[in-house]
């Protein structure tokens, strides 16, 4: 679809171009007849031919227009004004507000409102059963302050950049990617008469901007005259900004630390401890939900890139020789859009994939990794993401870590495109190590054998007086970095050692290759009884940006249909119960005593159920008030028109079905919890047909 889409487009560039060039052409001509004196009816059939060729051009551009994007995010108005249209509402029912609001507010802060809270509540409760109690995690709770040492050891200290340019007269300070990667977007949407050639060398930079280097990044954006969006003038050359707000610990300074990043490290570094909560048995999950800061360099996008964030992040450890999942053919048979990068280097589009296939072929590493894309993937869609625009998006070569094995993350497409909202990562044994290295503490597992096994043991001995002539003060990190080695690293080290007398040795700690020496280390192999095998667990990481799925919520969930008297277009959020922040509203129907004692009864009925809900008992029309809950996404609403019966009202639909006072709260429970359908109780209850007054949406 996409390869088919491109072509279309570049296509189009190419008739625009060649029609473009016969509307020169003939208007040229007119010049030319004009010039010469030719005769009236030659001239007006001359400027007839240049207005055919005109309109033949504008019918071009409105196709391209079209095909480039600027159909719209619902088919009917552009994607920016569908997503300012979502975003008043939001903030209009105060879903989120900047933070700060009376002081002009700071970028990349937001506040959740009443609304907006309930949402959010809703979404970490369903995260905490469908991941922390079904799969019987563990969960933990770990300051938001970090010292600099565990940061250090994670490589957060030395790596967690950005790059950045500087408005060299004002200091504003940009993000270069972004700023790239806007005019790539802006002339390939926007500017109709770049050529084929020139939208497939923007297309290009947009594939590769992540392995652009600093030098590169800076070379694009004097190539093409990037300058300052607020004020035009000129930038620096980028340069790394480190992403995390330091602190320090205690008055006395001398303490370092960091607001964190992530909320990974502190399972990690409490590894041990859970290890031993968890009967030294292996697998098993850690997760935490929590704050995370990042100092962004530019933030923009709403909720999508912000300095505070909650995260709710699953560790599950696994023993790196058995990454099978006693679970995996629970989700083995789904099938859902995949973007394997195979078919994101061929320019193809994802395509629907069914997760067993991928896993049995390969694409994805190993089960227990195809196991958390099944459970993303069913979590996501319950929440109400369309599974039509969420797909899982392989990590290319040049996106990962040296050490990962693999690494996908699920995209969610809104107005601002596609946008990922979880990562899930196969990042090895890199974590564990990292902090045994740098703590001296030995973050391990053991598998234990009923009989004694004899074992080939590999031995690395680095020769400390040599490695300390080559490497002075880094002979520490070398040191470590051969002691880490795998068994196939290590055997091909002895390999070239024995061939060539040296080899080149990248230390992770280092951030660069160093040459290793055949006199700097001897590695061989010695056979021992051993009762266990000790190793280093695998961790298999899914890790959720809350905001983030909480913004695509909101737009898949928005749409617009016409009051009853068709003068006005009202909101509505489509909410799936489960995550709306109202489950309930009731109402009496007009301001009459019975009436609303009758309503305050279903109140305490409902408040008894644990049903969230509002009473509203003023004298507005039913229909306004319908229209009102409906743009808060309230799923049900109960009207009470009489003594003994009620109805209740589905808000998509509008259908109303007519229960006794003494059920509504069940029925509504029921609903609310999924224990039934709407169709259920329609089935059920009989249906209620609203005088046509009565319901003004």
């Amino acid at each position: 679809m996409a390869a088919a889409a491109a072509a279309t487009e570049e296509s189009l560039r190419k008739a625009l171009a060649e029609k473009q060039s016969a509307v020169d052409n003939q208007g040229n001509a007119v010049r030319t007849l004009k010039a010469n004196a030719a005769s009236k009816p030659e001239i007006d059939a001359a400027i007839e031919a240049l207005n055919r060729l005109k309109l033949e051009k504008a019918e071009i551009e409105k196709k391209l227009q079209y095909c480039i994007g600027n159909g719209g995010a619902d088919g009917s108005i552009n994607k920016e004004a569908f997503r300012q249209h979502v975003v008043n509402t939001l903030e209009r029912r105060l879903f989120y507000i900047p933070s700060f609001k009376i002081y002009r507010g700071v970028a990349g802060l937001y506040d959740y409102g009443p609304p907006g809270c309930a949402v959010k509540s809703n979404v970490l409760a369903f995260w905490r059963q469908h991941f922390v109690l079904e799969e019987n995690m563990l969960e933990v709770d770990c300051p938001c302050v970090t010292p600099e040492v565990v940061l250090k050891a994670s490589g957060h200290v030395d790596k967690f950049t950005d790059l950045m340019v500087k408005e060299e007269k004002t200091g504003l300070c940009y993000r270069a990617d972004h700023l790239l990667k806007d005019f790539c977007n802006e002339k390939l949407q926007k500017d109709l008469s770049i050529t084929a050639d020139k939208a497939a060398e923007l297309k290009h930079v947009l594939a590769t901007l992540d392995d652009l280097s600093a030098e590169e990044l800076g070379a694009k954006i004097k190539e093409y005259g990037i300058t300052a969006p607020d004020t035009k003038n000129p930038l620096s050359d980028p340069y790394p900004f480190n992403l995390m707000f330091q602190t320090s610990i205690g008055p006395s300074g001398l303490s370092p630390g960091y607001m964190r990043p992530e909320t990974a490290q502190g399972i990690f570094v409490n590894f041990k401890d859970l290890y031993y909560y968890n009967g030294n048995k292996l697998p098993f999950a850690a997760a935490q939900i929590g704050q995370a800061f990042r100092n962004e360099i530019s933030p923009r996008q709403g909720l999508l890139r912000v300095r505070e964030f909650t995260l709710a992040e699953i560790e599950h450890f696994v023993d790196p020789e058995d990454k099978s999942h006693p679970k995996y053919s629970e989700v083995a048979g789904l099938e859902f859009l995949m973007f394997p990068r195979e078919e994101q280097m061929s320019g193809q589009s994802a395509k629907r994939i069914r997760l067993g296939d991928a896993v049995s072929r390969g694409t994805v590493n190993n089960e227990t990794l195809g196991y958390f894309i099944g459970r993303v993937y069913l979590f996501l869609t319950h929440l109400g993401i369309d599974k039509d625009r969420l797909r899982f998006r392989q990590h290319l070569a040049n996106e990962m870590a040296h050490y990962a094995a693999d690494c996908w993350d699920a995209e969610i497409e809104c107005s601002y495109g596609w946008i990922e909202c979880v990562g899930i990562a196969d990042r090895s044994a890199y974590d564990l190590r990292a902090h045994t290295e740098k703590s001296g503490v030995s973050l391990v597992a053991a598998e234990k054998f009923s009989e004694p096994k004899e074992v080939e043991k590999l031995v690395i001995t680095p020769v400390k007086k040599e490695l300390g002539l080559a490497f002075k003060g880094d002979q520490k990190k070398v040191v470590e970095a051969l002691e880490a080695m795998n068994e196939k690293e290590a055997l091909d080290m002895k390999a070239s050692l024995e061939s060539i007398g040296e080899v080149e040795f990248y230390v992770c700690t280092l951030g660069k290759n160093v040459a290793i020496k055949k006199n700097m280390v001897t590695i061989s192999k010695e056979k021992k009884k051993e009762h266990q095998r000790v190793f280093t667990p695998s961790v298999i990481e899914p890790s959720f940006g809350i905001g983030r799925i909480i913004y695509c919520l909101f737009e898949h969930s928005f749409y617009m249909r016409p009051s009853k008297a068709g003068n006005e277009q009202l909101n509505v959020f489509r909410f799936p119960p489960l995550v709306a922040p109202i489950k309930c509203t009731v109402f009496p129907l007009i301001q009459k005593q019975q009436y609303e004692e009758t309503a305050k009864y279903i109140s305490k009925s409902l408040t008894a159920a644990g049903i969230s809900h509002k009473i509203d008992i003023t004298g507005t029309s039913i229909g306004k008030r319908y229209a009102r809950t409906d743009e808060l996404g309230v799923p049900f609403a109960i009207t009470v028109d009489e003594e003994n019966f009620v109805t209740i009202r589905e808000r998509d639909s509008k259908d109303q079905v007519r229960v006794r006072v003494d059920e509504a709260a069940s029925v509504v429970k029921d609903l609310s919890e999924g224990h039934k359908t709407w169709e259920k109780v329609w089935s059920e209850f009989p249906h209620h047909i609203p005088p046509s007054s009565a319901d003004e949406d």
